[in-house]
């Protein structure tokens, strides 16, 4: 019998109070009686538009049918047919702007909570099924990835389950890219991650770290040595600054280096050979989810106060809802309608008179406020005159975007890109400028999320099948 409540069932979480003192996952999941409850809200509509909102196009009515069933394995594997990642995506794909989006029940209330059956569902076949997938047949062909994160996992899966020999080439000592170095272990644990790679190397993919493409070979080389193609799915890994006053200055980070130094080498921990200083007033710059999982870092890490500073206001903040109101729940403090224009430093506790030296003892900013909308309806932020103040804090971070490494496009012949330094490439087959070499995910769109990534690893697998095949 359906269920026509019009809200979905509440995640449970952890408490506010106990989570910012640890690094334990913030959601918790569904039990077996919830995932029953919210799957019956689901219509099973003749035409799933829900479908249509997923980049890897999930069979979103068949697998909840199968929940709804109690038939949680059988949902896994539907899943299963089209994601490689199904309990990384049931924890940090932005469902509300994809497939729940076009959720007809969210039309009158609240749509059906599709990630959340599907980190139930995922996380059901990780605790009661041990057994590994059948490794298909080898087809006799090879092909190159590079880079483990979500792209390059997702094409490395794609055609792993066709039956190619699939080796896929990682800079870092860990399989995972973003997923393990950028994502924090109290939105995605790292076991997750490890599960899942588990499960494509059963597939047959095999993962080489510690190679750095461009360095230690060339995609010329990899071609020698017998790939027929190969998927670039390096990621956006360099960071961007704003260019103001004092960014050189120690306790200065890019997100991408504070959290791959907390998530990736563990500098938290005492005697770390990669330390992270533990300050004690932090200021995150930036407004997207890479800012929030900063920021709940820095107050993980022991910090009395963090705050986000963002130069719009909350409707325009780009993070995900849910991550805003954890951080928020934690007590992070929003400095809305703020822009840093200089970092105060000082050389040491006896002399704090050098303004641009040393160590940071604080952040100029001005207010703002919103102009009026442009042609696409985006208010542009302008300065408040007379509005100048300084926050008092020891350790700023950078989250203002990231680019791709310019690396690959320096060392290798004949590929285009673009004025950010992305990879330029045929939307339909992910192709570059050279034939051959394919890519996706954040080395082509500059940083994005997870399942775009994903997607974009699909087309590729695809496009590499046929062309391979004739």
């Amino acid at each position: 019998m359906a269920n026509m409540k019009n809200t979905k069932n509440p995640m449970p979480t952890l408490d506010a109070k106990l989570r910012a003192s640890c690094f334990d996952e913030v959601a918790t999941g569904y039990d077996e009686a919830t995932a029953l409850d919210e799957a019956a809200r689901c219509l099973n509509c003749k035409k799933p538009l829900c479908v249509d909102g997923c980049p890897v196009k999930i069979h979103i009515p068949e697998f909840i049918s199968k929940v709804k069933e109690g038939d949680f394995e059988g949902a896994y594997q539907i899943i299963n047919q089209s994601s490689s990642l199904p309990a990384v995506c049931g924890r940090v794909c932005p469902q509300e702007t994809q497939c729940e989006s076009k959720c007809i029940r969210g039309i009158k209330g609240e749509p059906v909570g599709i990630g959340r059956l599907e980190r139930f569902v995922a996380d059901w076949h990780n605790t009661y099924c041990a057994e590994a997938p059948v490794k298909p047949e080898a087809n006799g062909h090879k092909v190159a990835v590079v880079g483990s994160g979500p792209s390059g996992l997702t094409c490395a899966g794609d055609l792993a389950k066709l039956g190619y020999s699939v080796t896929v080439f990682e800079a870092l000592h860990t399989a995972g890219g973003v997923l393990v170095y950028g994502i924090p272990e109290f939105r995605l644990p790292k076991a997750i991650v490890a599960k899942e790679v588990e499960t494509l190397r059963a597939l047959g993919v095999d993962i080489k770290t510690n190679i750095i493409i461009g360095k230690t070979l060339t995609i010329d080389e990899l071609f020698e040595e017998g790939y027929e193609a190969v998927f670039v799915g390096s990621g956006a890994g360099l960071p961007r600054f704003m260019g103001i006053p004092g960014e050189s200055l120690k306790g200065v980070y890019s997100a991408n280096e504070f959290l791959t130094r907390s998530n990736l080498m563990k500098a938290y921990r005492d005697g770390s050979a990669t330390p992270i200083m533990k300050a004690k007033k932090v200021a995150v710059v930036g407004g997207g989810n890479v800012a929030m999982d900063a920021a709940r870092t820095a107050l993980r890490l022991g910090a009395d106060k963090v705050y986000i500073v963002y130069r719009r206001s909350l409707d325009e903040l780009p993070a995900r809802r849910e991550e805003v109101e954890h951080a928020m729940e934690e007590g992070i403090e929003f400095k809305l309608l703020t822009n840093p224009t200089k970092i105060l430093g000082y050389r040491n506790e006896e002399d704090k008179r050098d303004p641009m030296n040393g160590f940071v003892c604080g952040m100029e900013c001005v207010e703002m406020e919103l102009g009026e909308p442009d042609e696409g309806g985006r208010r542009s932020p302008i300065v408040k005159e007379g509005s100048e103040f300084v926050l008092d804090v020891d350790c700023v971070i950078m989250s203002i975007g990231t680019s791709p490494n310019p690396l690959i496009k320096d060392t290798t012949d004949g590929l285009d890109v673009n004025r950010r330094g992305g990879i330029i490439v045929e939307e339909e087959t992910g192709l570059t400028s050279r034939d051959g070499v394919y890519a996706g995910g954040d080395a082509v769109t500059g940083a994005a999320t997870v399942i775009l990534a994903m997607g974009a690893g699909k087309t590729a697998a695809k496009a590499i099948h046929e062309k391979i095949n004739g």
